[in-house]
């Protein structure tokens, strides 16, 4: 069996060879080399060529981000970023996916010598994943524009910070929402999204990315800040606005309920489901309770199959229009791959093409 060859990046000794043992205690995996800074990494991957890189986002010398973009633009190849749960460390994590990284680890904040090993089995696990990945082209950082919205079948409407061109809904009096379900390579994916949804849609939408606590904040700040639509963190309680995507915190459950006449938002650290809080599934579920809305449900890259359960039911009980991202675009092709099995979805897209795909449904008479 051909070991996957894994170079460790990080100005500590101690988590240089704390990472090193836990990635060769498995089979698999093979640590070629260490690097203690950007700089000595760069180096590194051109001796070594390892086919996937662990890298702290904050060191001397050259910092993990800087370093990334260097690794990403002359020797593309996983990277998987190891960073705290700070403000200033989760800001620098939702760059460094932006980059190109392939996914995060959470430093644990508690005591390093226990907290450490709960990142075990994340980090193996991440590690072999990473090796048969798709490599996420770097996104535009300065605008994060992609490809716009086709202007076919639509009237030309000015949005209020980016000019998408969208078809007038004839419908308005129908009451629909969007639910987007995403893990491994969802920030770059939702980049590819949002921004192309107009400001003026007449529909919220619902968003859970596996993160955990202390992550979500930056990536909605983000989000926000290249949207037309209003991106926001889910807070506990807060009345639901159309034209607004409420990303479920890390770390806790969104769920969204009837109030009167209008949506609110529940968040909670209820059990854990497929392994994951907030889970795609706890959201698809409480949004069954909704009869008098129609919902237009995505799922999208990530592993595993969490989502598939909860869109059977969102099917069952009301009306429902499915998307799934392709196996081409998808970086890791696992939810989006349970979803179609289901035999419930609708359309199968490409991420570029996702947001025209829900533009479509909200303004179709389904």
């Amino acid at each position: 069996m051909e070991k996957i060859r894994v170079l460790v990046v990080d100005d500590s000794a101690f988590m240089r060879k704390l990472i090193t043992d836990f990635l060769t205690e498995t089979e698999e995996i093979e640590v070629v080399g260490i690097a203690r800074n950007g700089e000595d990494a760069i180096n590194k991957v051109k001796q070594l060529n390892p086919d996937v890189i662990t890298l702290d986002v904050e060191m001397p010398i050259m910092n993990g981000i800087e370093a990334l973009k260097v690794i990403m633009e002359d020797s593309p190849r996983p990277v998987i970023m190891l960073s705290s749960t700070t403000k200033e460390g989760a800001e620098n994590t939702i760059l460094a996916l932006q980059y190109g990284a392939f996914d995060f680890i959470a430093k644990p904040s508690g005591a390093i010598s226990l907290d450490l090993v709960k990142i075990k089995k994340e980090l193996v696990d991440k590690v072999i994943l990473a090796k048969s990945s798709k490599l996420g082209k770097p996104l535009d950082i300065k605008n994060g524009k992609n490809i716009v919205l086709s202007p076919q079948k639509y009237s030309k409407i000015d949005s209020n910070r980016c000019g998408i061109s969208v078809r007038i809904d004839k419908n308005m009096n129908v009451r629909k929402l969007v639910c987007i379900g995403t893990s491994t390579g969802g920030p770059r994916a939702l980049q590819q999204v949002l921004p192309k949804i107009p400001a003026d849609m007449n529909a919220p939408i619902f968003v859970v990315q596996h993160m955990p606590p202390g992550f979500t904040q930056s990536l909605a700040k983000r989000l926000d800040s290249i949207s037309s639509i209003h991106v926001k963190e889910a807070e506990n309680g807060e009345v639901v606005k159309a034209g607004t995507a409420y990303i479920a915190p890390g770390g806790s459950h969104m769920k969204i309920m009837k109030t009167g006449t209008s949506l609110t938002i529940k968040v909670d650290q209820t059990d854990i489901r497929n392994g994951h809080r907030p889970s795609v599934d706890v959201m698809y579920e409480s949004l069954c309770e909704l009869k008098d809305y129609k919902k237009i449900a995505v799922i999208m890259t990530g592993m595993g199959t969490d989502g598939s359960h909860g869109l059977r039911q969102l099917k069952q009980t009301g009306s429902v229009k499915a998307i799934a991202e392709s196996e081409q675009s998808s970086v890791v092709y696992g939810m989006p791959k349970a979803a179609v099995g289901t035999n419930v979805v609708d359309r199968v897209e490409h991420v570029d093409q996702i947001a025209t795909a829900i533009m479509d449904f909200i303004n179709s008479d389904f």
